[in-house]
């Protein structure tokens, strides 16, 4: 059974940093790409950042360009996305996502999903 789940959200000023975590089981970590996506009350879940399992490369969406990072221990079996500048439209509940084994790396093909951690950033 795969299980991914999520740490490291919180209250945050807006221009400060947070470290978000996915610590994953049930799963072929090394082989399987993974990603973040966040939502708000309402709307739908928005892709944020992925990263592959083959040679580390990453896909990002455009509004965090610069400011996020995405990165992954597969010794660990955790992804983390490191979260900087924060701006108050980052508010949202960040979800950790992974995609069938040996998939490409994309934005819309992720099959597992965790239960999400809040972040808030107060202006």
């Amino acid at each position: 059974q795969v299980q991914l789940v999520e740490s490291g959200g919180g209250l945050v000023q807006a221009g400060g940093s947070l470290r978000l975590s996915c610590a994953a089981s049930g799963l072929a970590f090394s082989s399987t790409p993974m990603a973040w996506f966040r939502q708000t009350p309402g709307k739908e879940r928005d892709f944020v950042a992925a990263i592959s399992w083959s040679d580390g490369s990453t896909l990002y969406a455009d509004s965090v360009k610069g400011r996020f990072t995405i990165s992954r221990d597969n010794a660990k079996g955790t992804v983390y996305l490191q979260v900087n500048s924060l701006k108050a439209e980052d508010t949202a509940v960040y979800y950790c996502a992974a995609a069938q084994r040996w998939t490409a790396l994309g934005r819309n093909t992720y099959k597992y999903w965790g239960q999400g951690t809040q972040v808030t950033v107060s202006s």
